[in-house]
């Protein structure tokens, strides 16, 4: 894939935004009261995905839906695209009036907002087949716990949009300096590189542009912090966090964040890497495809080790969820169940840049000869944690975290560098407490 980040990337991101400024649609919906197993009309499981890569992506995963063959009573499914702007209405707007999808990819945590309206089928039976087929255990580790809840699995990951360290090797042989390895040479690193006129820790924080909220929360997490404690409760001011908000504005007090970060696009960013602009910083994975570089110069770093001995960073764990508004439940199982075995098809192809969850995927000849791909895999899936760090289950608040003006601002005032690393954490911790459901 050569699209760039705003166009490729940037979905997936979508995928996680726009739910928290859509809540004012949330009571609404909820006044409808729930689905019925019966009213979705049409006689076929209805699977609404998203615009997850180039359309070749679409037009690849229709042919899997189109070539389901179900067997005994279970009816077949059809396939249709849900763009992404506007997305989280669409889907609010059809599940209310029960024209909805029966079976959908979408937001990060779309199911969990339409598990707390009661709109979502459980997807227990379909763990319980995966164990039968043998998939349950081909799982990476760690990507399916987060989605199981008290009352069942709220959904299943498909593919994990990682967030991983990159670098520019002809800039780091340029500038006579090591790759780091932890936050001293990160430190030194960036003070070479930037004597070159190069970048030394590139992310942005402008408009459309996610990546420099994750990395805050990276860094945090990184030092064994993060925004929640272990029982899901805020903690932004502890210690850890702190530390790493003060490394952050070392960063930026020294000229290796790049002064222009607060302002950049994702298309400003995805030029810095593009025009060897950048040594090193955070992005998705597939960084070379994304931005249509062949030089073989952008490699995977390894993971960070914090000041305490730490080594984490953050991924996204997108999913495919259930709706009880399905002409069967039981067909809505048996379509998903095949459609996760089928996954393999999209990487062969090589139409998806994400992480595949599932082992076998990431050995496959076509996923594993790239070197970077398996560095992720081996380095950094198993250090990876979600949005919920310090704690691991996913639920609906995390949405107004990562698609709230809280993060955007918090943000923003540390790349502008204009904070201190408490006033920054606290301006935070008071934004996150308006918006997140007690």
């Amino acid at each position: 894939m050569t699209s760039p980040l705003s166009t490729t990337a940037g979905f997936s991101r979508r995928g996680f935004l726009g739910l928290a400024a859509a809540a004012a649609t949330v009571p609404l919906l909820a006044a409808c009261g729930g689905g019925s197993s019966t009213a979705n009309s049409g006689g076929t499981v209805k699977f609404w995905d998203m615009p997850w890569a180039a359309p070749a992506y679409n037009d690849a995963a229709k042919k899997i839906v189109d070539a389901y063959v179900p067997t005994g009573s279970n009816l077949k499914a059809s396939y249709q695209t849900i763009q992404w702007n506007n997305f989280y209405q669409t889907f609010s707007s059809a599940i209310a009036s029960k024209t909805g999808p029966a079976v959908s990819t979408g937001g990060g945590f779309q199911a969990f907002q339409f598990e707390q309206q009661g709109q979502i089928a459980y997807a227990d039976k379909v763990v319980e087949a995966l164990k039968s087929n043998g998939m349950y255990d081909d799982f990476l580790p760690g990507v399916l716990e987060p989605f199981k809840t008290d009352k069942g699995y709220v959904a299943i990951p498909w593919q994990l949009d990682m967030r991983v360290m990159w670098y520019r090797s002809s800039l780091f042989e340029k500038a006579g300096v090591a790759v780091p390895t932890d936050w001293p040479s990160l430190l030194e690193a960036g003070k070479a590189l930037k004597n070159i006129g190069a970048v030394g820790f590139a992310i942005g924080a402008g408009a459309g542009n996610f990546l420099g909220n994750h990395a805050s929360i990276m860094m945090m997490v990184n030092n064994g912090g993060g925004v929640f404690n272990k029982d899901g409760e805020l903690d932004v001011m502890n210690d850890r966090n702190v530390e790493a908000v003060e490394f952050l504005l070392e960063l930026v007090s020294n000229g290796i964040i790049d002064p222009a970060a607060v302002s950049y696009t994702s298309d400003n960013l995805n030029a810095q890497w593009k025009d060897s602009k950048a040594g090193y910083g955070m992005f998705t994975a597939g960084l070379p495809g994304r931005i249509g570089d062949t030089t073989g110069e952008l490699l995977v770093a390894d993971p960070l080790t914090g000041p305490h001995g730490d080594k984490a960073s953050i991924m996204f764990p997108n999913n495919i969820m259930m709706y009880k508004n399905t002409p069967s439940q039981e067909s809505s199982e048996a379509f998903l169940v095949d459609y996760l075995g089928k996954l393999k098809d999209l990487w062969q192809q090589k139409l998806v840049t994400s992480l595949p969850v599932f082992k076998s995927i990431t050995e496959l000849p076509e996923f594993a000869s790239d070197p970077n791909n398996v560095k992720i895999v081996k380095e950094w899936q198993p250090i990876s944690k979600n949005f919920a760090a310090q704690g691991s289950t996913l639920n609906a608040g995390l949405a107004v975290l990562d698609g709230g003006q809280a993060i955007n601002q918090f943000t923003q005032t540390i790349l502008t560098g204009k904070t201190d690393a408490k006033s920054a954490l606290q301006a935070f911790k008071t934004g996150l407490e308006s918006t997140i459901k007690k």
